[in-house]
């Protein structure tokens, strides 16, 4: 029994020494890589071309409502001109789903246009390039009555209007799903992906949070899906300057699915996947930069809120999820535990002593994790950047600055490449 209890104790220094080499190897690997970009001067921030939707058909604000009447709830939509669109419902939770064909949203406020209590919110917004959907959280099961779409002779302007009554929640559930319609829905996962060179150079997919219907934080007129999608591109550029092949989940303002953001990594074969966000949390102090891995546990509440967060966006946007195993989730989180785990956490390192080299403003506890569903592709090593807070506003203007984001960018690529660096050197030790 004693030789047992020795053993054990003996293991645990040896693993902390191990990870504090580990440690200094990265910060070794980070002044080197200093080095070799100093003199390079600093990245000048690529002005953001523009990707706002522009659909065909447009909204008039003033004659489109959601409410309540008779026991039903009714919605009136007057567009600019007609469109092909269809109407399905989904379960957990609870919601309708409307998707038309080139629908621009711009200026409808969700918060005018919902007037009713059978309803709890709506969303709107592209889903994929051409198509736009709306989905309706219900606070009760509702079937579709009746809809028409009405088209004026001389002026084009569709009007649309349909009628949502009260059912049992087992006739809803009995009805839920997206109809097979081709070219409606999103083409799957991983697709038209070019495979992997061997022994080609590092393979990046940056992942600019958000996305079409799906806007993420929204403060002061600054939009979280846009910001992310522009600082991803100075990334983009940044890293392939340094001779990395870099993709992106998405290159303009359109929905992509958090399995969708997974499958890409895995097509793709990705040496590592990166996530950009710049959420606002409704209450509390959050500033500065944090990096965050996976765990099954959150570090701390405001990681276990973001991860909700991230993950309710799926559902405002109207993905199925009712075909999502727990399980597997779970056992593809142990696969990535052994292996890809700890050089995740060796990247969020990486990352980390790189901005706090440049001087720029860390979080209080700039290391978290939590449950996200974007960080569980179990063969990618894989991390989520919140670059700021949008409830911050010196975050806020700080991701702004073009200036600032220069100075961020280049602080992750050396924390990217020092992160390389010590990979390949500690990869004789990995598991066969």
């Amino acid at each position: 029994m004693r030789q047992k209890h020795e053993g054990c104790r003996h293991e645990v220094p040896t693993r902390r020494a191990f990870a504090m080499a580990v440690k200094g190897l990265l910060a070794m690997m980070l002044v080197l890589v200093l080095g070799l970009a100093q003199g390079a001067g600093q990245a000048r921030a690529q002005g953001d071309p523009g990707t706002g939707f522009s659909g065909l058909a447009t909204v008039n604000p003033t004659r489109s409502q959601l409410k309540d009447r008779r026991g039903a709830l009714e919605l009136t939509l007057a567009l600019s001109q007609g469109v092909p669109y269809r109407v399905f419902s989904l379960t957990g939770p609870d919601r309708l789903v409307l998707d038309f064909r080139e629908v621009d949203w711009r200026g409808v406020d969700p918060k005018v246009l919902l007037n009713s209590d059978l309803a709890t919110g709506v969303a709107m917004g592209p889903y994929r390039p051409g198509w736009s959907r709306m989905v309706i959280e219900l606070a009760e099961p509702l079937a579709l009555q009746r809809s028409d779409m009405a088209i004026d002779r001389d002026s084009g302007a569709a009007l649309l209007e349909a009628r949502f009554t009260p059912i049992t929640p087992e006739a809803f559930a009995a009805r839920a799903g997206a109809p097979a319609l081709s070219g409606w829905d999103l083409p799957q996962p991983g697709q038209a992906l070019p495979p992997r060179a061997p022994g080609g150079p590092l393979r990046i997919l940056l992942d600019p949070g958000h996305g079409g219907i799906d806007p993420g934080a929204e403060r002061e007129g600054v939009v979280e899906a846009e910001l992310m999608l522009t600082f991803a591109r100075e990334l983009r550029d940044l890293l392939t300057r340094s001779g990395a092949e870099v993709y992106l989940t998405r290159n303009d303002d359109t929905f992509v699915s958090l399995e969708g953001r997974v499958a890409m990594a895995h097509g793709l074969r990705a040496d590592l996947f990166v996530s950009l966000h710049a959420d606002a949390l409704p209450s509390g102090r959050a500033l500065g930069t944090t990096v965050h891995t996976l765990s099954r546990e959150a570090s701390d509440e405001a990681s276990r809120l973001l991860a909700e967060r991230h993950d309710r966006a799926d559902l405002l946007a109207g993905i199925d999820l009712s075909e999502s195993d727990d399980e597997i989730a779970g056992v593809l989180m142990d696969m990535a535990r052994t292996e890809t785990q700890p050089r995740s956490e060796r990247l969020a390192e990486a990352m980390v002593l790189a901005l706090r080299s440049e001087g720029l403003p860390l979080n209080s506890r700039p290391r978290r994790s939590a449950g996200y569903s974007v960080l569980k592709a179990p063969d990618v090593p894989s991390v989520l950047v919140e670059l700021g807070f949008l409830s911050s506003r010196r975050d806020r203007e700080n991701l702004l600055d073009p200036a600032f984001r220069a100075r961020l960018a280049a602080a992750l690529r050396d924390g990217i490449l020092a992160w390389k660096i010590a990979d390949d050197t500690l990869a004789p030790l990995r598991l066969k």
